[in-house]
């Protein structure tokens, strides 16, 4: 049923972006004259008007949901493009768009890039997912155990058959066939990408003087697709394909994942408990670019990513209107409030409550031109 849930909602994804793709000038993110031209309507009770925002594919699904509620909550539309965390940083640096969305902390040229509005960008976490290890391979119905070396040997192109010795000796028992290996990876700049890399990078010397850490990297084998849904379809497509996607991807194209070796030296399958484990104890620092992955924990899920925001320290130093400005701000509320209880529905693992009160405090001290930004009307 959750599947089908999924495959429904993102339809509702493709349907929303046609329409922002459709409307006029002014719901469309990539004309960067929408900020100054919403009003505010919907009446006394509502604040009407709309934001756009550009960015990350792994919160899509989600966003796409909060999006929904909010405009029946609040009246204020949400079109939102989901192409991938280095697009959405370009396009909220650049002023295009009123928020982006990354899974990546930007990094420091890239906030010294985006100061050039006039302000400082401000992370705001708001959920976080597992990135899965997905594959299509016939005959193996439960998820393989894999370790991170074995994962990037994989991705290295190293480890090329299903029933190559390094992971057969995980997997005590089980039938692998002699099928190829197939890679699927990104072909986009992605947080995704950024998360997954930053968990081979821990575990695989190779991959560490090899490719690295970051949002696009030089992959030294397999097939690219542009974000999770290009990834999911190439692994779909393709048998004996393997390739990281989020766990709603995965679950709404109905994928084996593999259980993922973490740092206490556990096989740990994706869930939203182990998801959750993973930021349990997590101390961020006070900007909250912080990261998740590989995080301490007996139960954590290694490859468990958090999920930002990106908006304005001074949204009308940066070029907004203040009336803009007081509907991201409500935005930004709803995901951190009634947000927070939708997640769990999509696969997503609410913030915890020491996190999520970080990133409020975030939010509640939001400007426009110095002074504090009001609440929802």
């Amino acid at each position: 049923m959750r599947s089908k849930n999924l495959l429904a909602l993102s339809c509702c994804v493709v349907l929303a972006l046609g329409a922002a793709a459709c409307g006029s000038d002014d719901t469309n993110p990539s004309s960067g004259g929408s900020s100054s031209s919403s009003s505010s309507g919907g009446g006394a009770a509502k604040a009407g008007g709309a934001i756009n925002g550009a960015g990350a594919t792994f919160p899509a699904p989600v966003y796409q949901e909060w999006a929904a509620r909010f405009k029946e909550d609040q009246g204020t539309t949400v079109n939102y493009q989901a192409i991938g965390s280095g697009g959405g940083i370009a396009q909220f640096s650049a002023g295009t768009v009123d928020f982006g969305a990354t899974d990546s902390a930007m990094k420091d040229d890239e906030i010294a890039t985006a100061q050039k509005k006039g302000s400082d960008p401000v992370h705001v976490p708001t959920v976080l997912g597992a990135v899965t290890v997905s594959y299509n391979v016939g005959g193996v119905e439960q998820g393989l155990k894999l370790d991170g070396k074995t994962v990037a040997d994989i991705f290295l192109g190293k480890v090329n058959k299903w029933n190559d010795p390094e992971i057969a000796g995980q997997n005590s028992g089980v039938k692998l066939p002699t099928d190829s290996i197939t890679v699927c990876h990104r072909s986009d700049e992605s947080g995704t990408t950024a998360n997954f890399t930053s968990f081979l990078t821990d575990y695989s010397p190779a991959w560490k003087s090899g490719p690295g850490t970051d949002k696009s990297v030089k992959w030294p084998t397999g097939t690219g697709a542009k974000g999770n849904d290009g990834v999911a379809g190439c692994v779909k497509q393709t048998k004996g394909a393997v390739g990281y996607v989020e766990q709603a991807y995965a679950l709404q194209n109905k994928f084996t994942t593999a259980a993922v070796k973490n740092k206490a030296g556990n096989y740990v399958e994706p869930s939203l408990q182990a998801t959750s484990s993973a930021a349990t104890g997590v101390t961020p620092p006070e900007d909250l670019r912080f990261s998740t992955i590989n995080a301490a924990g007996e139960q954590a899920y290694p490859i468990s990513a958090v999920t930002f925001l990106l908006v304005w320290q001074d949204m009308c130093k940066a070029g907004m209107q203040q009336n803009q400005a007081k509907l991201v701000k409500n935005w930004l509320g709803f995901a951190l409030g009634d947000g927070q209880a939708v997640a769990p529905q999509l696969q997503y693992a609410p913030l915890p409550d020491a996190i999520k009160s970080k990133a409020q405090a975030k939010v509640d001290g939001l400007q426009c031109n110095g002074a504090a930004i009001g609440g929802a009307s």
